[in-house]
């Protein structure tokens, strides 16, 4: 009977894995694929009334927007998903990610409707970030709450692993796309293409979804009248600010080194080192495949030797290569920038790869959705989004050298050595208490001074 019970427990934590795994890729396929058509095809479009450079600017504007919005349903998603359960949110989340996905891709152009085409797409950009913003930490704790306590790393590791994954995909598709069409024809509906299709990954995480209980820990604190609270985010920030400004700022240190890999150093190496873009794409290409492995063996060794431990291992490498980073890919030399690349995006990602578990651990489960939603969308609003930006204006500032970036960024991934160091560890922690594991140190720490005093 006790080898059924763990058969079926291991069976549903692999639905919920998988079906996190589907939404956490679409998430990041629809970040690529957009943010690459808004360079290029929306422009002329949904805004060719415009100036060339402003049509561009405007298009731009419109990912921004989903970004922006991308807080907003974290907020409201992670009170939500406190209260009403996990399950039911994601059902949400990842249907609104899907019918978003495919109206953009069925939209009709500013020749067919006029303005109302730049206001519709805006609009679905923003249900569309809103609904991201929920899902990510979602998927998240729903993989990880059913996961036991020993792999919860494994599982950690393959959410982490979505974003270069996707972002190879998308990139594939895309080129495919174009390298078997013309460029009228890609121009008129080959961009819609990826769009619709992603409608079958929303199809296979809703059913896989539906597959899937919800979380044990939900059930549990359900449960328990002492562990229901009234207002989730209200008690997140009154009762938890610290451990969420702590992790906050450790995720800052990996969220600004993977925009800064993934967005910032392909127009540096085009445009600054004047490498061809088809070498640019390439280089990216590999270093997100040593990307999904840094994800993967992160996660594996977050189990075997504590989450905090792999952390510091990977961030301190991290650092070492970021030093390193700029002067290898101004060698032009093709395999040393592989090298350089592939390595910086690895070890970043091993940090990336254990976020999902760290942040789940470090929670009581009615406030763990609304309090990692905070911690995890603070990182991405404070050091994500704004480090490309930050990163060209510095380097034309210098006058085309690339240290006083290097300096903000190994600032940001000092902080989170800093961060992580000062953090207990959480592998193995109980996940279904009510106390957050730094308060859970703490309250040790004062309890040896007690007895020592």
């Amino acid at each position: 009977m006790g080898n059924d019970s763990n058969s079926s427990s291991r069976s549903m934590a692999n639905r919920a894995v998988t079906a996190a795994t589907v939404g956490t890729a679409l998430e990041w396929f629809d970040f690529t694929l957009y943010g690459v058509v808004a360079a290029t095809v929306l422009p002329k479009l949904f805004f060719p009334a415009m100036e060339p450079g402003s049509a561009l600017l405007a298009s731009l504007a419109t990912f921004s927007v989903g970004l922006a919005a991308r807080p907003l349903g974290a907020i409201i998603c992670g009170h939500l998903g406190d209260k009403i359960g996990r399950r039911n949110l994601m059902l949400g989340t990842v249907s609104a990610m899907g019918i978003t996905s495919v109206l953009m891709g069925l939209l009709p152009t500013y020749a067919q409707i006029g303005i109302l085409a730049p206001i519709l797409l805006v609009l679905l950009r923003i249900i569309q970030g809103f609904a991201l913003g929920g899902e990510s930490t979602g998927g998240q704790l729903m993989a990880l709450e059913h996961a036991p306590a020993a792999r919860r790393g494994r599982y950690s590791g393959l959410i982490g692993m979505c974003a270069p994954l996707s972002q190879i995909v998308a990139n594939a598709v895309l080129l495919l796309l174009s390298a078997s069409m013309s460029a009228d024809d890609f121009m008129s509906y080959g961009w819609r293409i990826p769009f619709v299709m992603s409608f079958l990954l929303v199809l296979m995480g809703i059913y896989i979804r539906m597959r899937v209980e919800e979380t044990p820990a939900f059930v549990q604190m359900k449960q328990s009248a002492v562990a229901t609270v009234s207002s989730p985010l209200r008690d997140a920030f009154r009762l938890h600010w610290k451990t969420i400004l702590r992790l906050m700022l450790f995720f800052c240190g990996p969220t600004a080194m993977f925009y800064l890999a993934v967005v910032f150093t392909l127009g540096y190496l085009t445009n600054t080192l004047g490498i061809p873009k088809q070498d640019g794409f390439t280089l990216l290409m590999i270093a997100n495949a040593c990307a999904i492995v840094g994800s993967i063996m992160g996660g594996l060794l977050s189990d075997r030797i504590g989450r905090k431990r792999t952390l510091l291992i990977a961030s301190t490498a991290t650092f070492i290569m970021m030093m390193l980073y700029f002067p290898l890919l101004q060698t032009k030399d093709f395999a040393t920038m592989a090298i350089a690349m592939g390595l910086f995006l690895g070890f970043t990602q091993v940090q990336t790869g254990i976020q999902p578990v760290a942040f789940a651990e470090a929670f009581p489960t009615n406030v763990r959705y609304s309090a990692s939603a905070l911690a995890f969308t603070g990182a991405s609003l404070f050091a994500g989004g704004p480090i490309p930006i930050v990163a060209t204006w510095l380097l034309t500032l210098s006058n085309g050298s690339p240290w006083a970036l290097v300096a903000l960024v190994g600032t940001l991934n000092v902080i989170s050595f800093c961060m992580i160091a000062i953090g207990p560890e959480t592998a193995g922690v109980d996940m279904n208490r009510l106390d957050s594991v730094d308060e859970v140190a703490g309250n040790q720490h004062a309890q040896v001074r007690h007895a020592n005093s």
